[in-house]
Protein backbone atom coordinates (compact mmCIF):
# COMPACT_ATOMS: atom_id res chain seq x y z
CA UNK A 1 0.00 0.00 0.00
CA UNK A 2 1.35 3.44 -0.93
CA UNK A 3 1.87 5.94 1.86
CA UNK A 4 0.76 9.54 2.10
CA UNK A 5 2.93 10.13 5.16
CA UNK A 6 3.25 13.81 6.11
CA UNK A 7 0.67 15.05 3.58
CA UNK A 8 -1.67 17.63 5.10
CA UNK A 9 -5.14 17.44 3.55
CA UNK A 10 -8.27 19.49 4.21
CA UNK A 11 -11.57 18.01 2.99
CA UNK A 12 -14.93 19.76 2.67
CA UNK A 13 -18.17 17.84 2.86
CA UNK A 14 -16.42 15.38 5.18
CA UNK A 15 -19.39 14.48 7.38
CA UNK A 16 -20.39 11.50 5.22
CA UNK A 17 -20.18 9.78 1.86
CA UNK A 18 -17.16 10.51 -0.32
CA UNK A 19 -15.69 13.07 2.08
CA UNK A 20 -15.79 10.74 5.07
CA UNK A 21 -14.40 7.82 3.07
CA UNK A 22 -11.59 10.01 1.74
CA UNK A 23 -10.66 11.27 5.20
CA UNK A 24 -10.55 7.76 6.62
CA UNK A 25 -8.51 6.33 3.74
CA UNK A 26 -5.98 9.17 3.60
CA UNK A 27 -5.49 9.01 7.37
CA UNK A 28 -4.89 5.26 7.21
CA UNK A 29 -2.23 5.90 4.57
CA UNK A 30 -0.40 8.40 6.74
CA UNK A 31 -1.90 11.80 5.92
CA UNK A 32 -3.07 14.31 8.50
CA UNK A 33 -6.64 15.27 7.64
CA UNK A 34 -8.83 18.22 8.58
CA UNK A 35 -12.51 17.38 8.21
CA UNK A 36 -14.79 20.27 7.28
CA UNK A 37 -18.58 20.28 7.15
CA UNK A 38 -21.59 21.95 8.74
CA UNK A 39 -22.44 18.97 11.00
CA UNK A 40 -19.96 19.46 13.84
CA UNK A 41 -21.03 16.42 15.84
CA UNK A 42 -20.58 14.17 12.84
CA UNK A 43 -17.09 15.33 11.81
CA UNK A 44 -16.00 15.27 15.46
CA UNK A 45 -17.10 11.63 15.73
CA UNK A 46 -15.28 10.67 12.52
CA UNK A 47 -12.12 12.47 13.64
CA UNK A 48 -12.25 10.65 16.96
CA UNK A 49 -12.53 7.31 15.14
CA UNK A 50 -9.49 8.19 13.04
CA UNK A 51 -7.50 9.22 16.11
CA UNK A 52 -8.43 6.03 17.95
CA UNK A 53 -7.08 4.07 14.99
CA UNK A 54 -3.77 5.91 15.31
CA UNK A 55 -4.39 8.54 12.63
CA UNK A 56 -4.11 12.32 12.73
CA UNK A 57 -7.34 14.28 12.34
CA UNK A 58 -8.79 17.66 13.23
CA UNK A 59 -12.11 19.33 12.45
CA UNK A 60 -13.45 22.71 11.36
CA UNK A 61 -17.12 23.64 11.03
CA UNK A 62 -17.52 25.05 7.52
CA UNK A 63 -20.35 26.27 5.30
CA UNK A 64 -18.74 26.42 1.86
CA UNK A 65 -21.14 29.12 0.71
CA UNK A 66 -19.30 31.49 3.07
CA UNK A 67 -15.86 32.59 1.85
CA UNK A 68 -14.74 33.37 5.39
CA UNK A 69 -15.37 29.75 6.42
CA UNK A 70 -12.95 28.46 3.78
CA UNK A 71 -10.39 31.03 4.87
CA UNK A 72 -10.81 29.81 8.44
CA UNK A 73 -10.40 26.17 7.33
CA UNK A 74 -7.11 26.96 5.62
CA UNK A 75 -5.88 29.02 8.57
CA UNK A 76 -6.82 26.34 11.10
CA UNK A 77 -5.09 23.66 9.03
CA UNK A 78 -1.89 25.69 8.89
CA UNK A 79 -2.10 26.56 12.60
CA UNK A 80 -2.49 22.88 13.47
CA UNK A 81 -0.09 21.23 11.04
CA UNK A 82 2.14 24.00 9.68
CA UNK A 83 1.02 23.91 6.06
CA UNK A 84 -1.69 22.78 3.61
CA UNK A 85 -0.65 20.34 0.89
CA UNK A 86 -4.06 19.42 -0.55
CA UNK A 87 -7.55 20.89 -0.50
CA UNK A 88 -10.28 18.43 -1.50
CA UNK A 89 -13.40 20.33 -2.60
CA UNK A 90 -16.06 17.70 -2.04
CA UNK A 91 -19.12 19.51 -0.65
CA UNK A 92 -22.05 19.27 -3.04
CA UNK A 93 -25.83 19.11 -3.22
CA UNK A 94 -28.28 17.98 -5.88
CA UNK A 95 -31.84 19.29 -5.46
CA UNK A 96 -32.46 18.38 -9.09
CA UNK A 97 -35.72 18.86 -10.97
CA UNK A 98 -36.90 19.50 -14.54
CA UNK A 99 -36.26 23.06 -15.64
CA UNK A 100 -40.01 23.48 -16.15
CA UNK A 101 -40.47 23.08 -12.38
CA UNK A 102 -38.82 26.51 -12.04
CA UNK A 103 -37.12 25.60 -8.77
CA UNK A 104 -35.06 28.77 -8.74
CA UNK A 105 -34.15 28.29 -5.07
CA UNK A 106 -32.72 24.87 -5.87
CA UNK A 107 -30.79 26.30 -8.82
CA UNK A 108 -29.28 29.01 -6.64
CA UNK A 109 -28.40 26.52 -3.90
CA UNK A 110 -26.52 24.28 -6.35
CA UNK A 111 -24.64 27.26 -7.78
CA UNK A 112 -23.75 28.47 -4.28
CA UNK A 113 -22.55 25.10 -2.93
CA UNK A 114 -21.23 23.23 -5.96
CA UNK A 115 -19.60 26.10 -7.84
CA UNK A 116 -19.23 29.10 -5.56
CA UNK A 117 -18.16 26.84 -2.71
CA UNK A 118 -15.36 25.43 -4.86
CA UNK A 119 -14.28 28.94 -5.88
CA UNK A 120 -14.16 29.96 -2.22
CA UNK A 121 -11.79 27.04 -1.70
CA UNK A 122 -9.59 28.20 -4.57
CA UNK A 123 -9.50 31.74 -3.20
CA UNK A 124 -8.51 30.49 0.26
CA UNK A 125 -5.92 27.91 -0.78
CA UNK A 126 -4.23 29.39 -3.82
CA UNK A 127 -2.27 32.15 -2.04
CA UNK A 128 -1.03 29.57 0.48
CA UNK A 129 0.03 27.17 -2.25
CA UNK A 130 1.93 29.99 -3.97
CA UNK A 131 3.66 31.03 -0.76
CA UNK A 132 4.62 27.42 0.03
CA UNK A 133 5.78 26.74 -3.51
CA UNK A 134 3.48 23.74 -3.90
CA UNK A 135 -0.13 22.67 -3.46
CA UNK A 136 -2.77 20.41 -4.93
CA UNK A 137 -6.42 21.25 -5.57
CA UNK A 138 -8.72 18.22 -5.91
CA UNK A 139 -12.42 18.64 -6.66
CA UNK A 140 -15.19 16.06 -6.86
CA UNK A 141 -16.99 16.77 -10.13
CA UNK A 142 -19.37 14.27 -11.85
CA UNK A 143 -19.80 12.33 -15.05
CA UNK A 144 -23.36 13.71 -15.05
CA UNK A 145 -22.18 16.72 -17.02
CA UNK A 146 -20.72 14.60 -19.80
CA UNK A 147 -24.12 13.27 -20.85
CA UNK A 148 -26.83 15.50 -19.44
CA UNK A 149 -29.91 13.61 -18.28
CA UNK A 150 -33.42 15.01 -17.82
CA UNK A 151 -33.83 16.96 -14.57
CA UNK A 152 -30.05 17.36 -14.16
CA UNK A 153 -29.36 20.41 -16.35
CA UNK A 154 -28.44 22.88 -13.58
CA UNK A 155 -26.60 20.28 -11.48
CA UNK A 156 -24.58 19.25 -14.53
CA UNK A 157 -23.92 22.90 -15.37
CA UNK A 158 -22.42 23.55 -11.94
CA UNK A 159 -20.22 20.48 -12.16
CA UNK A 160 -19.04 21.33 -15.66
CA UNK A 161 -18.26 24.83 -14.45
CA UNK A 162 -16.02 23.33 -11.76
CA UNK A 163 -14.31 21.24 -14.45
CA UNK A 164 -13.77 24.40 -16.52
CA UNK A 165 -12.28 26.28 -13.57
CA UNK A 166 -9.89 23.38 -12.99
CA UNK A 167 -8.78 23.43 -16.59
CA UNK A 168 -8.30 27.19 -16.44
CA UNK A 169 -6.21 26.89 -13.29
CA UNK A 170 -4.15 24.13 -14.88
CA UNK A 171 -3.37 26.26 -17.94
CA UNK A 172 -2.38 29.17 -15.70
CA UNK A 173 -0.14 27.03 -13.48
CA UNK A 174 2.73 26.55 -15.89
CA UNK A 175 5.42 26.84 -13.20
CA UNK A 176 4.49 23.53 -11.58
CA UNK A 177 3.54 25.06 -8.25
CA UNK A 178 -0.17 24.20 -8.26
CA UNK A 179 -1.52 20.82 -9.34
CA UNK A 180 -5.20 20.23 -10.10
CA UNK A 181 -7.26 17.06 -10.28
CA UNK A 182 -10.96 16.69 -11.04
CA UNK A 183 -12.49 13.40 -9.87
CA UNK A 184 -15.67 12.57 -11.80
CA UNK A 185 -17.70 9.69 -10.36
CA UNK A 186 -20.86 8.16 -11.70
CA UNK A 187 -23.53 7.13 -9.22
CA UNK A 188 -22.06 6.75 -5.72
CA UNK A 189 -23.89 5.13 -2.80
CA UNK A 190 -24.27 8.22 -0.60
CA UNK A 191 -27.13 10.23 0.92
CA UNK A 192 -27.05 12.77 -1.94
CA UNK A 193 -30.59 11.77 -2.96
CA UNK A 194 -31.85 13.17 0.34
CA UNK A 195 -31.35 16.69 -1.05
CA UNK A 196 -33.80 16.02 -3.90
CA UNK A 197 -37.24 17.49 -3.22
CA UNK A 198 -39.15 15.66 -5.98
CA UNK A 199 -40.14 12.26 -4.49
CA UNK A 200 -40.16 10.49 -7.88
CA UNK A 201 -36.69 11.73 -8.80
CA UNK A 202 -35.43 10.96 -5.28
CA UNK A 203 -36.69 7.38 -5.42
CA UNK A 204 -35.38 6.81 -8.96
CA UNK A 205 -31.98 8.15 -7.97
CA UNK A 206 -31.84 5.79 -5.00
CA UNK A 207 -32.71 2.87 -7.28
CA UNK A 208 -29.94 3.88 -9.68
CA UNK A 209 -27.49 4.13 -6.79
CA UNK A 210 -28.45 0.65 -5.63
CA UNK A 211 -28.22 -0.76 -9.16
CA UNK A 212 -24.99 0.76 -10.48
CA UNK A 213 -23.63 2.88 -7.66
CA UNK A 214 -20.05 2.49 -6.54
CA UNK A 215 -18.98 2.69 -2.89
CA UNK A 216 -17.59 6.01 -1.64
CA UNK A 217 -14.33 4.20 -0.91
CA UNK A 218 -13.78 3.74 -4.66
CA UNK A 219 -13.79 7.51 -5.15
CA UNK A 220 -11.55 7.92 -2.11
CA UNK A 221 -9.01 5.58 -3.72
CA UNK A 222 -9.01 7.78 -6.84
CA UNK A 223 -8.34 10.85 -4.69
CA UNK A 224 -5.50 9.04 -2.92
CA UNK A 225 -4.02 7.94 -6.25
CA UNK A 226 -3.94 11.52 -7.54
CA UNK A 227 -2.41 12.90 -4.34
CA UNK A 228 0.30 10.28 -3.97
CA UNK A 229 1.86 11.01 -7.37
CA UNK A 230 5.29 12.67 -7.42
CA UNK A 231 5.31 16.47 -7.56
CA UNK A 232 6.24 16.45 -11.24
CA UNK A 233 3.20 14.29 -12.16
CA UNK A 234 -0.28 15.78 -12.47
CA UNK A 235 -3.43 13.67 -12.88
CA UNK A 236 -5.80 16.16 -14.50
CA UNK A 237 -9.04 14.17 -14.33
CA UNK A 238 -10.17 10.72 -13.23
CA UNK A 239 -13.54 9.23 -14.16
CA UNK A 240 -14.76 6.61 -11.69
CA UNK A 241 -17.50 4.27 -12.94
CA UNK A 242 -18.56 0.66 -12.43
CA UNK A 243 -17.04 -1.80 -14.91
CA UNK A 244 -20.39 -3.57 -15.32
CA UNK A 245 -23.50 -1.53 -16.08
CA UNK A 246 -26.93 -2.73 -15.01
Amino acid sequence: MLSLHDKIVAITGASGGIGEATARLLARRGAAVVLAARRSERIDAIAQDIQEEGGRAATCVVDVTKAEDLQRLVSRTIDRYGRLDVLVNNAGIAPISPLAALDTEGWSAMIDVNLRGMLHGVAAALPVFREQGSGHLVSIVSVAGLTVSPSMAVYAATKNAVRTVHEGLRTESTDGVVRTTAISPGYVRTDLADSMADPHIREQTRKNMDAVGIPPAAVARAVAFAIEQPDDVEIGEINVRPTVQA
